[in-house]
C-alpha cells in the first residue's frame, strides 16, 4: 500500500512539471501534500531580467557544471543533495535545475520542503530548457 501511494505521488509530480495540470487542481481534495512549484525558463528570465536576485542550484553531475552553468548557480548533484542541503538559503527565490528525469529534481524539491523550504522551485524544462532559449550561460576562467 505504501509505495503504491509513492508511485501515485510520483506520477503526480511527473504530471505536474509536464505542466499537464496546476498543483491546485491536481491536489484538490486527493489528500497529497506534496506540491512542487515550478517556473517556466522565461518566467525564471522575466524575474532576472526585472533584478529579482535568484539562487540556482544546479543538480547536474559537477563535472557537467564546471564546463558550463547558469551565470551564479551553485552545484549540489542530485546524489548530494540530502547530505549538502544545509548550503542551500532559506529565503529568497531558490530555482533547483538539472538535466535529469522530471521526478528526480521533484523529488528533491519536495525533500527540501519536508526540511522546512518553503522558498524552493523547479525548473522543469532544465539546463536544456535555458540553453535552448540562447540564454546566458557562464563558463569558466581558463
Amino acid at each position: 500500500m505504501k509505495s503504491g501511494r509513492r508511485i501515485k505521488r510520483q506520477l503526480l509530480v511527473v504530471l505536474l512539471l509536464l505542466g499537464v495540470f496546476p498543483p491546485a487542481v491536481a491536489l484538490a481534495g486527493h489528500g497529497v501534500e506534496d506540491t512542487v512549484d515550478t517556473l517556466p525558463v522565461e518566467k525564471v528570465k522575466q524575474l532576472i531580467d526585472s533584478g529579482e536576485k535568484l539562487t540556482f542550484i544546479d543538480l547536474r553531475p559537477a563535472k557537467e557544471f564546471q564546463e558550463k552553468r547558469i551565470p551564479g548557480a551553485r552545484s549540489i548533484p542530485l546524489a548530494e543533495v540530502a547530505s549538502r542541503f544545509n548550503e542551500i538559503p532559506k529565503s529568497g527565490r531558490v530555482v533547483l535545475y538539472c538535466d535529469c528525469k522530471p521526478y528526480d529534481v521533484a523529488d528533491r524539491a519536495v525533500f527540501l520542503e519536508y526540511r522546512g523550504y518553503r522558498n524552493i522551485f523547479v525548473m522543469p524544462e532544465g539546463y536544456a530548457g535555458w540553453v535552448k532559449r540562447g540564454y546566458p550561460l557562464e563558463t569558466p576562467r581558463r
